[in-house]
């Protein structure tokens, strides 16, 4: 049985990587495809991961992700009428999702953003499955449009997937020309050109540039977009490590001090590592959000002061060794959302024949 997993996001390059394995396991047969997107195809290449490569991200523009989704669509119908998938699944691809649905193709949704309401609104309803963490309610999802019976929840955070049999690569610190000797402070850019958080952001930069001026630290910017990585080099110069090429982040994670992040994966990837996270969302918190802070991870802040606090506590080691402590225990006791869901899909999907579904 032929299953096509559609990638957009870092995250997503890491969570199907696991999950595609998992369902070759399983004795599926798995293609993926991916949009071109600057740290997709680098992390893509990292991971050693093959995927056809089928449109663009359409930028921070309503017209740019219209015009970009609408060209995606017809260049993934003709990738499918070729692998002939008899299931697809996404992280809730508005065009996988309506390209399957055009063609008859069962859809597999994962997702773990109800607060992203256009993705939402384009490809739950069009979803057999939804699969998502335990801590968001079904009513969550269901306002979309799907019945809270084809809601599957997993006992994870989704980097779970592949933080459970991780072993850090520690010579990244070396590779990127950092020292040991002194603490090193992660920052990763808001997701500005999310449909969800249009015009919002900019406060991990001001953060960024008063935690240099402030503490004898290494600084290391991730920026998401080509946009913000010009902006963010020429800004900062010599003041700090600006990652031009995508690495696997959970590498420079493990050997951080403290991670400053705009939302996101990666605030969640970074306290599964027992990293200290202060995250600048600047939207509701969201259900991941209020987890972590209730499990004390995660301090949410609107302004650089309450930041610069907090990174001033963290700074010290015994802060970074507790963290550490609680998370191996938190990481333990959740399960790996991939096998979940491939064990799923199997025993669903496993009956059908080899022809469409």
């Amino acid at each position: 049985m032929r299953v096509l997993l559609d990638i957009l996001t870092p995250k997503q390059c890491r969570f199907f990587s696991v999950l595609g394995r998992e369902l070759e396991k399983r004795s599926f047969e798995v293609y993926k495809t991916a949009r071109v997107f600057r740290e997709v195809v680098g992390l893509l290449e990292a991971l050693g991961e093959e995927a056809y490569l089928v449109g663009r991200y359409g930028g921070a523009t309503l017209e740019g992700k219209l015009e970009a989704s609408l060209k995606r669509m017809i260049e993934l119908k003709k990738v499918f009428q070729k692998i002939r998938p008899n299931l697809v699944v996404s992280f809730s691809s508005p065009e996988a999702s309506r390209v399957a649905f055009g063609l008859n193709i069962p859809h597999v949704a994962v997702n773990d953003s109800p607060h992203s309401n256009a993705v939402a609104r384009l490809s739950i309803p069009l979803s057999k499955m939804l699969f998502t963490p335990w801590i968001i309610p079904k009513n969550a999802w269901t306002v979309y449009g799907i019945e809270p019976s084809r809601i599957f929840k997993y006992k994870a955070l989704d980097p779970a997937a592949w933080l459970k049999n991780f072993k850090p690569d520690l010579n990244i610190v070396k590779s990127l020309g950092l020292s040991k000797e002194k603490p090193i402070v992660v920052f990763r850019l808001e997701e500005s050109q999310a449909s969800y958080i249009l015009g919002m952001g900019g406060l991990v930069e001001e953060i960024a540039l008063k935690v240099i001026q402030r503490f004898d630290i290494q600084p290391v910017i991730m920026p998401r977009y080509e946009e913000q990585l010009q902006k963010i080099l020429e800004k900062f110069n010599v003041k700090a490590l600006v990652l031009e090429k995508t690495i696997d982040a959970a590498n420079l994670l493990c050997s951080a001090t403290v991670f400053v992040g705009g939302g996101g994966t990666m605030n969640s990837e970074a306290a599964l590592l027992g990293v200290p996270v202060i995250s600048c969302y600047p939207g509701e918190e969201t259900y991941v959000e209020k987890f972590l802070i209730g499990k004390g991870f995660l301090c949410k802040v609107f302004n650089s002061e309450e930041a610069l606090k907090l990174i001033e506590r963290f700074l010290k080691f015994r802060e970074k060794v507790k963290f550490e402590r609680k998370a191996r225990k938190l990481l333990a006791s959740m399960v790996n959302p991939a096998e979940f869901i491939a064990e799923k899909i199997a025993q669903t999907f496993s009956h059908e024949s080899s022809s469409q579904v």
